[in-house]
């Protein structure tokens, strides 16, 4: 018990930690010495797109409270789904447990099968955390991707299908 809430702390120190920079070391002096000469702005603009968290952040948020490193990047629907299938099986376990209480106090032969229930939603509980920390950390992967991707028949007459994917700037 010790050792769960011990591994419990670190990863919510984790979670909960800035993400950090990576910081590149140049060892050519010609083009640090081209880069202080040329003027702010003639320099190559900086990518544009800044992502609300590292990608394993996201993960083991959603690791600790499922849906957590969804609502990070915007994905409130399926935030929601996960809090939601997380609140369900908290709520059917403790369900199950306290009918599973009452029929061991009435020494009742369907014991075994409320404590097989009560295994059940424990699994549902895990397989969602699991679900929703992986989720987290593709979708963070995928967040500067394009949404707007369209289908269309390819103008050849035959059957085929043609994918439309933008490129450059907008």
């Amino acid at each position: 018990m010790i050792m769960l809430r011990a591994a419990c702390c670190v990863l919510l120190c984790i979670a909960l930690s800035p993400p950090g920079r990576a910081v590149a070391q140049v060892r050519d002096s010609s083009v640090t010495d081209t880069a202080r000469r040329t003027p702010p702005a003639a320099r190559a603009p900086s990518d544009t797109i800044r992502r609300p968290g590292t990608p394993m952040g996201a993960m083991f948020r959603s690791f600790l409270l499922p849906g957590w490193g969804q609502a990070v990047y915007g994905r409130k629907v399926t935030a929601g789904v996960m809090l939601g299938v997380e609140g369900l099986s908290w709520g059917m376990i403790l369900k199950v447990q306290s009918e599973a209480r009452y029929i061991q106090d009435t020494n009742s032969p369907k014991w075994h099968a409320k404590r097989q229930e009560s295994q059940d939603w424990f699994t549902i509980l895990v397989f969602n955390h699991l679900m929703s920390g992986l989720e987290a950390y593709v979708s963070s992967h995928l967040y500067d991707f394009p949404g707007d991707l369209q289908m269309q028949a390819l103008p050849t007459g035959g059957m085929g299908v043609g994918v439309t994917l933008p490129i450059g700037r907008r």
